[in-house]
């Protein structure tokens, strides 16, 4: 007959302690005292018990899991976010359980979110406040992250600072032709797409400069249509700014098929980092995506283990990455 496996039940009564100390102690979770902990660990071992979360579970009523919503798999800024967010919360001891929310309108009402998960992370959805109390309500803390509403707990970046900066670097460089791809979807465009035109127009705006833009489509495709649309005019603009870097990549290689060079005759300029820019030496804002995605995953483990973080509200920085896709104007390089 073959061995029964040790249990929880087993170390509990080896170590001569509760089966929450137990739990509490193989989770790494604090308020056990060090020479308990050290009890626990050593009657573990002796035992070759492995830790079971769902035995864990029962005990805590945790799963010891996170839900992560993203609107998709791709892009590629929405897979950098979650291998953030996978890093930080292996590290706090949670798994991760990941969902697609594929465009549905509203996508809180599908999620099996019932003691499947002990918190949630929304990743660059729009979460309004009936949504995020409803999914307080199914999963217990909610994180937003690349997105943020006043006062919940949200990781995210200044959209509209970060494309100002970006139309002030082409600025810089003498610009005043700058056009300005924007994207929208059926819905219309997202709230980081609507801050993103909006930080442009302030820049131009302050610098007393015509603002000229295009709102297509997101992706590539859609960088390759504002192109097409860009070209037709008698005077082209000298730079142009895309929202995303997946849009810009479509317009370099509109650019390039129509024999335009970058940056000779026009610069052009992305927003995300995306790995492909380095490759292309395409000049952009670097968002970090994967810092964004553990700085989500760090505040919601911190949210599920009872740990009160100082601000909720974490705001990360923005730089932007020039590269040689960018340049003074021609008839700027070419006057005496």
């Amino acid at each position: 007959m073959p061995k029964r496996s040790a249990g929880m039940r087993d170390v509990a009564r080896r170590a001569e302690v509760s089966l929450s100390t137990v739990s509490r102690v193989l989770r790494g979770a604090p308020g056990v005292a060090p020479e308990v902990r050290e009890r626990v660990r050593a009657a573990a071992d002796e035992l070759s018990y492995a830790v079971s979360r769902n035995a864990s579970g029962l005990v805590t009523g945790r799963t010891c899991r996170v839900a992560v919503v993203v609107p998709s798999l791709r892009p590629w800024f929405f897979g950098a976010v979650a291998s953030g967010l996978g890093h930080a919360l292996h590290a706090a001891g949670l798994d991760m359980l990941v969902h697609q929310a594929d465009g549905a309108e509203d996508w809180t009402r599908d999620l099996p979110l019932p003691h499947n998960s002990d918190a949630l992370v929304a990743v660059a959805l729009q979460v309004t406040e009936e949504q995020y109390a409803h999914l307080g309500d199914l999963a217990g803390p909610v994180v937003l992250a690349g997105e943020e509403l006043p006062g919940r707990a949200s990781v995210f970046i200044d959209d509209r600072a970060g494309t100002a900066g970006a139309t002030h670097h082409l600025l810089n460089l003498g610009h005043t032709r700058i056009a300005y791809i924007g994207t929208h979807t059926e819905h219309g465009p997202s709230r980081s797409s609507a801050a993103r035109m909006a930080g442009y127009h302030d820049a131009m705006a302050e610098a007393g400069a015509e603002p000229w833009t295009v709102s297509k489509p997101p992706g590539p495709d859609g960088g390759e249509l504002a192109v097409g649309e860009l070209l037709s005019h008698q005077s082209p603009p000298t730079a142009v700014l895309a929202e995303s870097d997946d849009v810009a990549l479509g317009a370099y290689r509109a650019l390039r098929r129509s024999g335009v060079r970058v940056p000779e005759a026009i610069s052009l300029m992305g927003f995300d980092d995306h790995d492909a820019s380095a490759a292309l030496d395409l000049t952009t804002v670097d968002q970090a995506p994967e810092a964004l995605g553990a700085a989500a995953g760090q505040l919601a483990a911190d949210l599920v283990h009872g740990r009160r973080p100082s601000d909720t509200r974490i705001e990360l920085p923005v730089q932007i990455v020039p590269r040689q896709s960018t340049a003074a104007p021609q008839e700027r390089r070419t006057s005496p």
